[in-house]
């Protein structure tokens, strides 16, 4: 372990950041890093499952950008479960589990995501501790620290 606390393959985030999820095209989406959270979630609406070849599947959309309803990103992915979530707010909700490659500060890996609107949320996606865990460490007084939001991405 070095001197910081941290494992050499780990990386100190903030508490808020930038994510990638090329699976959907979504080269910028903001992330609350939840260690509350066990399971990841990512907004989505017009959900609509449906069958190819025998395997189930589900289509979505995605507003990316809080505050853009302009934007849309047309998802199709494979579910891989279905789940009973609890929100912040003590609500269980059975939601739709997909797996996606995520990028964050030049780490790639794949993660579960459960889907949920959260139109209403400021930030279209959380990163649960299951996504995190032996890959980062969590400042929570610090924000965007593998990066700003790029230009293209008011």
């Amino acid at each position: 372990m070095k001197k910081s606390g941290l494992k050499s393959e780990q990386r100190l985030i903030g508490w808020r950041e930038w994510l990638c999820l090329p699976e959907f095209g979504i080269e910028h989406i903001k992330a609350k890093i939840d260690t509350g959270a066990r399971t990841s979630a990512l907004h989505a609406f017009a959900v609509e499952p449906y069958r190819r070849r025998g395997v189930q599947r589900v289509r979505f959309g995605v507003h990316p950008l809080q505050r853009r309803s302009d934007l849309v990103a047309e998802c199709d992915a494979e579910v891989i479960d279905h789940r009973w979530v609890s929100d912040s707010g003590g609500h269980r909700e059975q939601r739709y589990v997909i797996a996606s490659e995520v990028q964050l500060g030049g780490v790639a890996w794949t993660i579960e995501l459960t889907l949920t609107d959260r139109e209403t949320m400021l930030f279209r996606m959380l990163l649960g501790r299951t996504a995190l865990a032996r890959r980062f460490v969590v400042d929570p007084s610090r924000s965007y620290l593998q990066g700003d939001c790029p230009p293209a991405a008011p």
